[in-house]
């Protein structure tokens, strides 16, 4: 398959390899999101002699052996004896000097642990061979907090870094190229589930139905991404008890911090905010707050933000005894299928429309452009109750709001005047409205809307 998205990721990486003298970067991002299949494409396509080690979680005497062995049969050298990973590192800076080449340490954390003060050898290398040596170091880790930590004020890289990527997942349309032989409608339901993780997409077998992948990839027993979500998370979670209730609590609908705590059974407010916040730095959950009502601590929502995760526990982690004992089709039909189809989808369809209006936007492609997107917290003073409209954009004119479907039938004007009546009541400042729909509508766009199809998506 060939390599997908990453382009400026890319061009980043090519230019720090064209650089003169000593450069040190950084990649970083959680499990399965594709850093070494990046470096690996940047370093195919890089004109600059490479070595590339995977670091193992052994003794600091063991990846010497391995590193050593590796340099020796990569460029052709007699065995080679080092005392440490110092020494090891210094025959690069040395040898060096006049040719450029890249050293990446994939799973630098694993190195790291074991090879103490790792970061300020690396800086007092870099130090004394910045003038006279033509190495490119790049780091690679997927250990959030610990990678995060090389770029602390008081760390001893600090100030040495020249590129720092840290990547994300990829949007919809290039995790659509994926599988490029489904439909448009199938295109959302693979990414509802797999999200923007390459990896997970990569398992993605274009010879079966969407319902068949899920089954065969996560909602079976033995099924390959049966055990990543909590993997992923036993990776840098010391207690999982705490983050697995905390998800399942936020995989049932509730968002508000209150909420969580009172149906997670997290044994404490400190406990949960602890929790909240490693999850947040593991960018499996994220924090908004209503654009209307950004300072409003009590607007604050937590939602989770990877797909994967949050249809394992919305499907399978609470059913996993059942699961456990029902025929895998049984299982899907009786406890996914409805649910998927009618609430889950939708849901993540609303998230690919907010992407959408972003790249729009960033294009230049909206008039005037928005500098805010988010949800709008409203008071009803007519029922005397409140809510939420999930897609609204801030221009310089007021607000934008956005209504997404993902209904069987086109929509049509009753719909729609329906919608945009709502919208009045609140005495929301709304200038122009928009509609986003799975099957299209069954009406021309109007002056003051703006009608977006499944097609425009994906175009």
């Amino acid at each position: 398959m060939a390599f997908i998205g990453r382009t400026s990721e890319l061009a980043k990486l090519s230019d720090l390899f064209q650089k003169e003298g000593t450069s040190c970067g950084i990649i970083l991002g959680r499990r399965r999101i594709g850093k070494s299949e990046l470096v690996k494409e940047a370093l195919r396509n890089a004109s600059v002699k490479h070595l590339y080690y995977e670091c193992k979680k052994v003794s600091e005497a063991s990846n010497v052996d391995s590193l050593s062995s590796l340099i020796s049969d990569e460029f052709g050298l007699p065995p080679m004896l080092f005392k440490n990973i110092e020494s090891v590192l210094e025959f690069f800076f040395k040898q060096y000097q006049n040719e450029k080449i890249i050293l990446v340490l994939d799973e630098y954390p694993y190195l790291r642990e074991n090879v103490k003060g790792l970061d300020s050898i690396i800086q007092s290398l870099i130090d004394k061979y910045k003038d006279n040596s033509q190495v490119k170091l790049l780091l690679l880790g997927s250990f959030v907090d610990v990678m995060n930590s090389l770029l602390e004020h008081s760390n001893p890289l600090y100030g040495r870094i020249d590129l720092t990527i840290n990547l994300k997942q990829l949007d919809y349309l290039e995790t659509s190229k994926f599988y490029p032989e489904y439909s448009l409608e199938d295109k959302v339901r693979l990414y509802s589930v797999f999200g923007g993780i390459p990896y997970y997409n990569k398992l993605v077998d274009p010879r079966k139905t969407v319902r068949q992948n899920i089954i065969d990839l996560i909602a079976s027993e033995g099924a390959r991404l049966e055990n990543e979500v909590e993997m992923y998370l036993n990776s840098e979670i010391s207690k999982m008890p705490n983050a697995n209730q905390t998800f399942e609590a936020l995989a049932r609908g509730f968002t508000k911090y209150s909420d969580i705590l009172s149906n997670s059974h997290v044994s404490s407010g400190p406990t949960l905010i602890d929790v909240l916040d490693k999850l947040m730095r593991m960018e499996v959950v994220v924090k908004k707050a209503p654009i209307n009502q950004e300072s409003n601590k009590k607007r604050v929502g937590y939602y989770i933000s990877d797909n994967l995760s949050l249809f394992y526990y919305r499907y399978i982690f609470r059913n996993a005894s059942r699961l456990s004992v029902m025929d895998p089709e049984a299982f899907y039909d009786r406890y996914i299928e409805k649910d998927f189809e009618e609430k889950y989808v939708p849901h993540i369809f609303e998230d690919i429309a907010r992407q959408y209006l972003i790249k729009e936007n960033k294009e230049g492609s909206i008039e005037p452009p928005f500098y805010k997107i988010g949800k709008y917290y409203y008071d009803d003073p007519v029922s005397k109750t409140n809510g939420e409209f999930d897609i609204v954009t801030e221009d310089e004119n007021g607000y934008v709001f956005y209504e997404v479907k993902f209904t069987k039938v086109p929509l049509d004007k009753k719909v729609i005047e329906e919608e945009i009546e709502q919208v009045r009541k609140t005495n929301m400042n709304c200038t122009r409205f928009g509609f986003v729909s799975r099957s299209g509508f069954a009406l021309k766009p109007g002056s003051n809307f703006k009608l977006i199809t499944l097609k425009d998506l994906y175009e």
